[in-house]
């Protein structure tokens, strides 16, 4: 991972992000508006979180976009390459569960997510829908959110009949082509700018076990109130406490008019519990 790799020169009039698909449009949106007030450039590249976070380590871009928190053995590599990983949450993800829009299934449990993922459950039927077998679709592994998935909902390995996209837009055409199908995704993936769901797929209601309500990521204060229960943080990984403008690209996002931008784009802001972790970290004035 290491090897080859050299230091990209710094400019503080050019900032480099690459990473987590997931994060890719948001982040795109916030730099599209910081620049209008900033003589700068940023670049912006997706390709997944471990991509993202390879490219931190090996000294290749300024900021990595992250739907996942880095590894032990990631921050190790980056410390031993001379790189101090330094995480910000700048935005809140509810993880949608899709099916195509005619399939007469509305909700599923954790649990019954898992079982499907892992291969166990394999016919609608088994969890109250039509005699038709499942079709999944996911991420490639070096996705934030194929690893989030696994370790926290899923607990245990992806069936190897899981179909790997190479993103999540791919998952979406995939599902809404799809009558079987079933996907994870972004929730800002599937809503438009009016905030309604995309055409051909739906987004399932999803309960933390059968004695919990069921409750759609599509509500924002099912997201922000912690009672959808697939919610995750965003992160913006750099090199040591950031600096100039990728400093002012930080503060910006985290600012009213970044966070207000985050929610149009059909993610969710920063907890006080998150902005208190940000606030560690000593960036803040």
């Amino acid at each position: 991972m290491l090897a080859g790799c050299a230091r990209r020169e710094a400019s503080d009039a050019f900032i480099q992000i690459k990473g987590s698909d997931t994060e890719v449009n948001l982040v795109q949106r916030l730099a599209e508006e910081f620049m209008k007030d900033h003589q700068i450039y940023i670049a912006i590249t997706g390709g997944g979180s471990g991509t993202g976070i390879a490219s931190l380590i090996n000294k290749q871009t300024d900021i990595a976009n992250s739907s996942r928190a880095m590894k032990d053995e990631e921050i190790k590599l980056a410390k031993d390459n001379g790189v101090d990983p330094v995480a910000i949450v700048f935005a809140l993800d509810g993880l949608a569960l899709i099916v195509h829009e005619s399939l007469p299934v509305e909700s599923l449990t954790l649990d019954e997510i898992s079982q499907i993922y892992r291969g166990e459950v394999t016919n609608w039927k088994e969890v109250g829908g039509p005699d038709l077998g499942i079709s999944m679709y996911g991420r490639q592994s070096n996705s934030g959110t194929y690893i989030y998935l696994r370790d926290n909902v899923i607990k245990g390995d992806y069936s190897p009949k899981v179909r790997s996209m190479n993103g999540t837009a791919q998952i979406v055409e995939a599902v809404r082509k799809d009558k079987a199908g079933i996907g994870y995704v972004g929730i800002g993936y599937i809503i438009d700018d009016k905030g309604n769901t995309l055409s051909g797929i739906k987004s399932l209601e999803i309960a933390k076990d059968i004695n919990s309500p069921f409750v759609s990521p599509l509500d924002p204060e099912n997201v922000k109130s912690g009672l959808y229960p697939i919610v995750r943080p965003l992160y913006q990984y750099t090199d040591g406490k950031p600096k100039g403008n990728i400093l002012n690209l930080i503060l910006f996002e985290l600012s009213d008019r970044g966070q207000d931008l985050v929610m149009k784009e059909g993610y969710y802001p920063v907890t006080s519990e998150y902005m208190e972790i940000n606030e560690s970290l000593g960036i803040f004035e």
